[in-house]
């Protein structure tokens, strides 16, 4: 199995029971070894008090792209702490992109870097996320 197909098969085991990301509307743009990006539309349920996206909202759509990078190894990987900083707000109708990559990898532990961007690439955020490996694989790479 190489790298890339066992990325594919850990995204495609863990978007099948990943009810937050599909209520969100989130969609799987690209899935490799570390690295994942993931879009969102801004719906008008979205927005909050100022007519923005809800901060809360492009946090989710950068965790979804961290916790897809981090588990393109098969190993069950959570989130440990993660960090945001907003650089501009999303728009209503806007789709926001949420590409995660790794930054460090050792023993159980990783780091990635996730940038959320809007249309034409206007910067949205950076977040930085730290995973922990659990006990687990997406799926049995002995019975493939």
């Amino acid at each position: 199995m190489t790298p890339q197909d066992r990325a594919e098969r850990s995204a495609a085991a863990m978007w099948a029971h990943d009810a937050a990301s599909k209520a969100l509307g989130m969609q799987i743009e690209d899935i490799g070894p570390g690295a994942a990006t993931l879009t969102l539309t801004v719906r008008p349920d979205m927005l909050n008090g100022h007519g923005i996206c809800h901060g809360g909202i492009i946090f989710a759509v950068a965790d979804s792209a961290l916790a897809f990078a981090s588990n393109s190894y098969n190993q069950l990987m959570v989130a440990q702490m993660n960090q945001i900083t907003y650089l501009a707000p999303g728009q209503p109708g806007e789709v926001l992109s949420a590409t995660a990559t790794q930054t460090a990898h050792a023993g159980r532990t990783g780091i990635y870097d996730v940038t959320v961007t809007g249309e034409g690439g206007r910067k949205i955020a950076v977040f930085r996320g730290h995973t922990r490996a659990i006990t687990g694989q997406h799926f049995d790479e002995d019975a493939t």
